[in-house]
């Protein structure tokens, strides 16, 4: 017996069986129960969503001899089996994107004259109906609005925006939505468990994705990865090799590079991806997905099963969250958003990737607001560290072994109370921000922590805008109430924004004289 593709093999032929889809199901199986069945039907979505397979089946139900209780064909009598072998005369499926001509419509016209030889409706089964000309949609219109009582048309497209309104105004419409990574993946393991193929939860976690909510497209994904390794389990790392792909610890290697500016590091990693077969196009995308799961990281952490990665892998992508800012990841998808789009054009695929690096790493190659941000970002960074200005734009083995121009330490003396708060909150604080979500994390990120002169912890700001904007959305009290929670005591939290040459201030324990503080320039080192 011939060999069948898994996504015809496993084709759905009753209702129960159709994932995804069950508003449309539950509406199909209502109107058989109730005799209410329409004459003109429009189901319109993306590919691989069951379009053609529900029409299918409804074509099968409304001449089913014996259909089931929940009004799905039985499959078994003699009209079921004809329209599965494909010889019913009563159910005609048409290609209009080879057959759509006036002529092609005018035959319709002439067959709906004459009564189903068996059965009780001829049904017309019109895949990608928007290929229809012009002078087919008005040839279309008058049968369409007025068919005999024994007649149904489902036009079935993937582009509802060309179909004309008034051919959309005679027909009941049907929005068939993508699958959800969750019902792929239960779909698709199904699938592996009645072939007797044994694969890992991560494997076919990926394999879900790359179907981007088509249960045709993972099916044949999956296909081509059990052709390459048949009789073999099919593992994560076997899936990207067939597929192109590339692991998260290149995503992760890559991504550390650019954040470390290292321009020729990152270069090299593309060398090597390049000469190991990847695929540059799928990369990006891939990539732009890993930079997406940092994103939701940084702003509500949510756990592996959510972003569909391992623990470990969680883990590692939470440091990198840490070392970077919201603006900056965004920043990051933008760019690489706009490479994937000139990619499809342009056969120069890798210096397309290579400059997209570039403005990942340079952000004054960009004038919008989200590389300023990042700029300012930047700077900031540097000015806790004491660096010039131009070490963004030379990158950090440019950076002199001293800083450039002394900064100005305020020193304020607190009691042992407010001391041991101090150390209790300066220790732990960065673990602290990064354990937070939502906007809190994000103003908090790249703060320090000190005492106030009213003793009590004071956040203590570089980026302005982070400052006001914490202040004006209340953040300050939302951040007591975590401490509180957090340390099981109340605090007073006052925010403050660092002047431009200022240094955080040096705590030191001993009696507090009210009014009198000292201010301080940190001395150069000797080389």
């Amino acid at each position: 017996m011939a060999y069948t593709a898994l996504y015809r093999k496993w084709r759905p032929t009753r209702f129960s069986e159709v994932r995804g889809q069950d508003h449309i199901v539950k509406t199909l199986k209502n109107q058989l129960s109730s005799g209410r069945v329409g004459h003109a039907y429009l189901f319109s979505g993306t590919r691989g969503t069951g379009k053609t397979t529900v029409a299918k089946i409804f074509a099968r139900a409304v001449n089913c001899e014996h259909p089931l209780e929940d009004g799905s064909p039985c499959n078994e009598c003699v009209s079921c089996r004809a329209v599965l072998s494909g010889t019913s005369v009563n159910v005609v499926e048409i290609d209009a994107a080879s057959n759509n001509g006036v002529d092609n419509i005018r035959e319709i016209r002439e067959e709906v004259k004459y009564r189903p030889t068996e059965g009780k409706y001829r049904v017309y089964i019109i895949d990608e109906v928007h290929m229809l000309s012009a002078g087919a949609f008005n040839a279309l219109l008058k049968t369409l609005e007025e068919p005999p009582e024994y007649v149904i048309f489902i036009l079935a497209t993937t582009e509802v925006q060309r179909i004309p309104i008034t051919v959309l105004s005679r027909c009941q419409r049907y929005d068939f939505k993508r699958l959800t990574l969750e019902e792929l993946k239960n779909q698709i393991s199904d699938i592996l468990e009645a072939e007797c193929v044994e694969a890992e939860p991560e494997a076919v976690s990926y394999i879900a994705r790359r179907a981007d909510g088509s249960s045709r497209d993972g099916l044949s994904i999956l296909e081509q990865c059990i052709s390459l390794f048949y009789g073999e389990k099919l593992s994560y790392e076997r899936v990207l090799d067939t597929l192109g792909a590339a692991d998260q610890s290149v995503f992760s290697g890559l991504l550390r590079k650019v954040i470390s500016y290292d321009v020729s590091g990152a270069v090299e990693e593309v060398d090597r991806l390049l000469s190991s077969g990847r695929e540059l196009s799928q990369f990006v995308t891939d990539f732009t997905w890993y930079l997406r799961n940092i994103m939701l990281i940084q702003t509500d952490n949510p756990g592996e099963e959510v972003l569909g990665i391992s623990r470990d892998n969680l883990l590692l992508m939470k440091e990198e969250a840490a070392d970077m800012d919201v603006n900056q990841v965004m920043r990051y998808i933008r760019i690489l958003g706009e490479t994937s789009n000139q990619m499809r054009l342009s056969a120069g695929k890798r210096v397309l990737f290579e400059l997209a690096l570039m403005k990942m790493m340079q952000p004054a190659m960009e004038t919008d607001l989200s590389a300023v941000l990042d700029r300012l970002r930047s700077l900031e960074e540097r000015v806790f560290q004491g660096l010039p200005a131009d070490y963004a734009r030379k990158g950090p083995e440019s950076a002199p072994a001293e800083p450039a121009k002394p900064l100005v330490q305020q020193e304020i003396t607190v009691s042992e109370a407010d001391f041991a708060d101090y150390e209790m909150l300066s220790k732990e604080w960065d673990g602290f921000v990064a354990e937070q979500r939502g906007l809190l994390r994000s103003y908090l990120t790249g703060t320090r922590i000190s005492v106030s002169e009213e003793g009590g912890p004071e956040v203590l700001f570089r980026n302005e805008f982070h400052y006001y904007a914490a202040g004006r959305t209340g953040k300050d009290e939302e951040l007591q109430e975590v401490l509180k929670t957090h340390y099981g005591k109340s605090f007073t939290v006052r925010f403050r924004l660092l002047k431009e040459n200022e240094a955080a201030p040096k705590i030191v324990l001993g009696a507090r004289i009210p009014g009198i503080n000292m201010e301080i320039e940190m001395p150069e080192e000797e080389e």
